[in-house]
């Protein structure tokens, strides 16, 4: 018997099991995501919130998921004569970049505020 849930049980069996996996933003991608993933496929998903929790993580911004993940590489940090720049300075030019990197590895969900990646 499977039972259709909304965004607050959802998010209620979260605080119950591991209150702090994800930022409420996150969690609201999260469950979206999942929403129309279910949809797209035609098949109910099973709500378990700790095979979810090993499964994607949250971080602040695609450059830090990305950094952890092994790029490396980070060409826009760094001007025409190889001084490294403010991260700041480049943040939005940088997000679109490593979210590019992380979309050819995994899933990758961004949201206002930070990004919510398929652990790979």
């Amino acid at each position: 018997m499977k039972k259709t849930i909304s965004f607050h049980e959802f998010q209620r069996d979260f605080q119950d099991v591991r209150p702090d996996n994800f930022s409420y933003d996150g969690l609201k991608a999260l469950f979206d995501y999942l929403e129309d993933l279910s949809d797209d496929c035609g098949t109910e998903i099973e709500l378990d919130v700790i095979a979810i929790c090993c499964e994607f993580s949250e971080y602040d911004s695609a450059m830090e998921a990305a950094r952890e993940h092994g790029n490396d590489y980070y060409p826009l940090l760094y001007d025409d004569d190889d001084n490294e720049r403010e991260e700041e300075e480049v943040e939005e030019e940088a997000d679109a970049y490593f979210i590019e990197w992380l979309q050819e590895r995994t899933q990758v969900i961004p949201f206002d505020g930070g990004v919510i990646i398929q652990d790979y």
